[in-house]
Parts: C-alpha cells; structure tokens; sequence
C-alpha cells in the first residue's frame, strides 16, 4: 500500500506536465493522481497525432503542444503561467468538426485537459471511445 517515487514529484518533460504537477498540488500519497497526470500527457500526444491527420487533403505540419505559447524548452515557470495561470490548451482546430473521427479526438483531448485531474477520461473510457469510433469509421487502431 505504498507508492516507491522520488521526493521530486516533478519529474518528466515540462512540456506534458498535468497542471498539478506545474502547480505542485498533487496528491502524491494517492496512485490514481498520477493515472489523471498521465490523461492529460496523452490528451497532448493525440493533439499532436490529430494535427498530423490529412483529412480532405487538410493537415498540419507537426508542432509540440504549447509550441505558439512558450520557448522549445521551456521552464516549469513559463509551463505553469501558460497551463495554470491562463489555463491555456493547445488550439483544436474548428474544421475538425467536419471529420467524425477528428471531430471525437478532439472532444477526447479536451476531456483529458480539464483542470481538475478527477474530471478527466479514464484510460477505458478513452479505449471504449476509440474503439467505437474504429467500428462507426471502419478505421483500424
């Protein structure tokens, strides 16, 4: 009934740090905290995925999440005013609502954002999700 962690409860790359760990607010006595930390991190990876999907010969060039809004390697600092303070999240583009399966990432991401880690998607929510989003879509994931 113990967690073995280090005494630095932030640890990993600042850039896909949940805001309770930007803020230090994390219940580091409680597993399930970093199960939520680790929801938010992969809202980020699907951003970047989604970014890079052509959809009607629509798609991005790659970025990291946060690229418009801090430096290419940001300070926990910078991190926690964006993330934090403003509660800024990377931008979802509007004509993603014209692709089902964009249109769900996105809703997914965003669900995965969400300030307070206890609101955010479970891992098995997200897989039931995407798993009938394969079926409506007939996409292989």
């Amino acid at each position: 009934d113990t967690i073995d962690i280090a005494p630095n409860q932030r640890v990993g790359t600042k850039r896909y740090m949940a805001p309770e760990v930007l803020d230090e607010t994390i219940n580091m006595k409680h597993f399930d905290s970093f199960k939520c930390a680790d929801i938010y991190a992969l809202g980020l990876v699907y951003w970047e995925i989604a970014r890079r999907c052509n959809a009607g010969g629509i798609h991005e060039e790659y970025q990291l999440p946060y690229y418009d809004l801090v430096p290419s390697d940001p300070s926990i600092d910078e991190m926690r005013r964006v993330v934090c303070e403003q509660k800024l999240r990377p931008n979802v583009p509007n004509w993603w609502q014209s692709y089902e399966a964009l249109r769900v990432m996105g809703k997914i991401m965003r669900e995965c954002w969400y300030a307070n880690g206890a609101a955010r998607l479970t891992a098995l929510r997200i897989k039931k999700t995407l798993s009938q989003l394969s079926v409506e879509e007939d996409v292989k994931i």
